[in-house]
């Protein structure tokens, strides 16, 4: 079973503290990675945060993010969100940086729009950031001021770091093609928008218990209560696949997560991915993997 990690979780398991008020909407804290990392520290674990965090990690790293690996080596600004599961491995001796947690609310009514309206934080969106020397300076004196003001009795010190935040979020943005700002332009573009955040939010499943319920493009359609033509034609229309390559797409990233990260049965993984019986989701693995699952398991794990 896929754990959330809540933030009485983080502090208990890094600072072996809990500090008042950290079960407030808007809670916020900054920290030195060397302070939470390294020997007699407990590894990450691979899991889903109730909580947002934004990293510079230096050094090598293999990051684990939803059902993809990347292997970093030197600075990297990463950007974690509460959807999606995730943990890394610190493969260099010694690691150093910073990271900054808080919740959905430490935001709210400060910035137009939702967080996960912000590239980074989207489905399918780039979360990590290779820094050069100079970024990385810069980034490091951002998370230096959350530091000096988190320890101040500055009586307005969260507008502050609240902008700092806001300051790194768009220093990455910069990094990223200006028209991955751009809103969406037309009624094809927003239905489909809804359409993979309706898909995403069914995800991750975290226990066998848990079932992905929408399997089809009629799904989804009643579910945003549209014709199914006019949803195919949207999403076509804007991504060049069909609908239903879409939701194959994702119930085979979930199913090579789970096999990877959980130690679920075959039978369990079908189940919660909404197959009727272990033969079909074989078949729909090996169709879409090249692969069953058994032996990706194995091929994984070795």
């Amino acid at each position: 079973m896929i754990k959330t990690e809540t933030l009485t979780d983080f502090y208990e398991i890094k600072l072996n503290q809990v500090p008042e008020g950290h079960q407030e909407p808007g809670h916020f804290n900054v920290f030195r990675t060397e302070d939470c990392v390294g020997h007699g520290k407990q590894p990450v674990q691979y899991s889903r945060r109730d909580f947002y965090k934004i990293t510079l990690m230096r050094g090598r790293h293999l990051y684990h993010y939803a059902d993809k690996s990347l292997e970093v080596n030197g600075s990297s600004l990463l950007f974690f969100n509460p959807r999606v599961p995730y943990t890394f491995e610190q493969i260099s001796e010694t690691a150093t940086g910073y990271f900054c947690i808080f919740k959905e609310d430490f935001f709210a009514t400060h910035i137009r729009g939702h967080l996960n309206d912000l590239p980074m934080y989207q489905p399918g969106g780039k979360p990590a950031f290779v820094l050069n020397e100079q970024q990385d300076g810069h980034v490091s004196a951002i998370f230096n001021k959350m530091l000096d003001e988190i320890g101040s009795d500055y009586r307005f010190k969260y507008d502050l770091i609240r902008n700092y935040t806001l300051e790194l979020l768009h220093y990455a943005l910069k990094m990223e093609p200006s028209n991955s700002l751009y809103e969406h332009t037309d009624a094809n573009s927003r239905l489909t928008a809804v359409f993979t955040e309706l898909l995403e939010r069914q995800f991750p499943l975290d226990s066998p218990a848990q079932q992905f319920k929408l399997r089809s493009a009629k799904d989804f359609a009643n579910q945003l209560a549209v014709h199914v033509n006019h949803l195919n034609r949207a999403i076509k229309t804007t991504t060049g696949k069909t609908t239903t390559e879409h939701i194959m797409e994702r119930l085979a990233a979930e199913a090579r997560a789970l096999l990877k990260h959980t130690d679920w049965n075959i039978s369990e993984i079908s189940y919660s991915l909404g197959f009727e019986e272990p033969a079909h989701f074989n078949h729909f693995f090996k169709k879409t993997v090249r692969t069953t699952p058994s032996a990706f398991r194995a091929m994984e794990s070795a």
